[in-house]
């Protein structure tokens, strides 16, 4: 599993977030857990492989925002006993 952080510029509501958030569904479908957040200027998401980052800073771009860096890093599930 696959941690994907996109730092965007111009989002400042919460309807921003929520239009970077349908913008990720909408780029990857088999994206989980899609959280934006104006005041940290980002979205995080899980995906189970590695995306192409480029067509989702091109997606991310024709919104009207924009994707200044995008990363995918390995991802590990913290629980509680780990």
């Amino acid at each position: 599993m696959y941690q994907v952080t996109a730092k965007i510029d111009g989002m400042m509501c919460s309807m921003c977030e929520a239009h970077i958030n349908e913008t990720v569904r909408k780029t990857v479908p088999s994206a989980k857990k899609v959280k934006s957040s104006h005041k940290k200027g980002e979205t995080t998401f899980l995906v189970d492989q590695q995306i192409d980052l480029e067509m989702l800073k091109s997606a991310i771009e024709q919104t009207g925002y924009h994707a200044l860096d995008v990363s995918c890093v390995p991802y590990e599930k913290k629980g509680i006993f780990g």
